[in-house]
């Protein structure tokens, strides 16, 4: 069920399926934004995170620079993730309820209230191409069943509540002549249902409320994955979801990275993906070849003054001639 398709964007067009790098507060870790858009990367779309940047600097600074896009020198697509990860990855920090989520700031301690309305509306002010609905996410490993049935029903209603202030954001927006809401922006909804896909469970109540908004919807992402479940479930709940999902419209599996899983979940369908893995890896020492992993901190690598892939063109390997940038070589990166 592997397929190769266009995404028509307002900036630009996105050939699928494509990974989507994670610029979580406005920047590639370790990559100039412009650098992005270079051969052989040709980053077309990535990542911004709407909790992070409304955190910090906030969004109403990111409008008046211009939005995200100017705010980080990137002419490329942007997807923003509506804060729903924040869930799991600050649990500690959170407190759910059925109007919102309530964060304490990890940097000083200030209270931020995500409400689906206010996701939406930063996002609107961030102006991102693509914007994802706020959910309620549940660790995949959680042993409570009930639990995962009251955060399915609860995304099923917080997508009616994204809708509705997408819509009536855009129309606001509009009268100040500024481009916002389903006219410039694509709403993706989210898949929830944690690993039950069991007949009439629960990521079939999920999937069967959704086509029931379907013309509301642009896109599709298959949510609450990737939190170290057994594989064997994690390829289970993408099989049901893409084959539940409609043929016409993208499918975007959240969080998911790994080269394996990438290839074994495009045959299933899916058209996009997203994870920090590529960058964070690199972080610690560890490049991605057209042979594999390079972990360029092993002794062998200390006085090795060859790139890091002969092959690649890119400016870190082969240097760039525009603005005098010298190629690296694997003994200075070991270093």
């Amino acid at each position: 069920r592997a397929r190769a398709t266009t995404l028509r964007m307002p900036h630009g067009s996105v050939q699928t399926p494509v990974f989507m790098p994670v610029g979580t507060k406005g920047s590639i870790k370790g990559i100039p934004s412009t650098a992005m858009e270079d051969e052989p990367i040709n980053c077309q779309i990535l990542l911004g995170n709407t909790y992070h940047l409304a955190n910090r600097p906030g969004a109403d600074v990111i409008r008046e620079m211009g939005g995200l896009h100017k705010f980080m020198n990137y002419s490329g697509n942007i997807l923003t993730d509506s804060g729903g990860f924040q869930m799991v990855s600050l649990l500690s920090l959170a407190e759910i309820s059925e109007e919102g989520v309530k964060f304490q700031s990890p940097t000083d301690g200030t209270m931020l209230m995500m409400t689906p309305e206010e996701s939406i509306r930063t996002q609107h002010k961030i102006g991102s191409d693509i914007i994802m609905v706020l959910d309620d996410v549940v660790h995949s490993c959680t042993p409570d069943f009930e639990r995962f049935k009251e955060a399915t029903s609860r995304t099923v209603r917080w997508l009616d509540r994204c809708i509705a202030a997408h819509k009536a954001g855009g129309e606001e927006d509009a009268k100040l002549g500024i481009k916002s809401g389903p006219q410039h922006q694509n709403i993706y909804a989210i898949v929830q249902g944690g690993l039950d896909v069991s007949p009439g469970g629960l990521r079939d109540q999920c999937l069967a409320a959704f086509m029931e908004r379907d013309h509301d919807i642009p896109g599709y992402a298959i949510g609450g994955l990737a939190g170290g479940e057994d594989k064997t479930d994690f390829w289970k709940v993408v099989d049901l979801c893409c084959r539940k999902l409609p043929e016409n419209k993208p499918r975007y599996l959240m969080g998911v990275g790994y080269p394996l899983d990438i290839v074994i979940c495009s045959a299933l369908g899916v058209d996009q993906y997203d994870c920090v893995y590529p960058t964070r890896t690199a972080r610690f020492g560890t490049a991605f070849t057209q042979n594999g992993l390079l972990k360029l901190k092993a002794s062998q690598y200390a006085k090795d003054m060859s790139p890091i892939d002969e092959s690649c063109c890119c400016r870190i390997c082969k240097g760039s001639s525009s603005d005098g940038t010298q190629a690296y070589t694997r003994s200075s990166l070991h270093f």
